[in-house]
């Protein structure tokens, strides 16, 4: 699967989440503090087994770039299931979501968020 087909996959996915978002404060966790220490810590997918570790990680305080290429590659339905619960999980806990680049996401705890405004050139 070509890079581009990817993108534009998590583009069409993220984008609509974003615009059909139902979140209220009053299902979100409370916002905690911040640990001391916060991590960004990179991940590929390779199963869709590893989400549970990936949202540990996010409530930990860890912000993860996780890289969908290798999932990508056997099973591009997995992609779409993963993506759609780590916008879902994101929403539970007050967090922050984001596409970077063609197969690559961000996913930040609830006390950092994503700035998505467009870059000036």
């Amino acid at each position: 699967m070509g890079n581009m087909r990817l993108g534009s996959l998590v583009g069409k996915i993220l984008g609509k989440r974003e615009e059909k978002s139902t979140y209220s404060p009053e299902c979100s966790s409370k916002h905690s503090a911040p640990p001391k220490e916060i991590y960004i810590k990179a991940w590929i997918l390779k199963s869709l087994e590893e989400l549970d570790s990936i949202k540990d990680e996010v409530l930990s305080g860890s912000i993860v770039i996780l890289r969908l290429g290798k999932l990508a590659e056997r099973n591009i339905e997995d992609v779409k299931k993963a993506v759609n619960e780590l916008c879902d999980f994101t929403q539970q806990i007050d967090g922050d979501i984001a596409q970077l680049g063609e197969e690559r996401i961000i996913i930040t705890p609830s006390f950092v968020k994503i700035w998505k405004g467009k870059a000036s050139t």
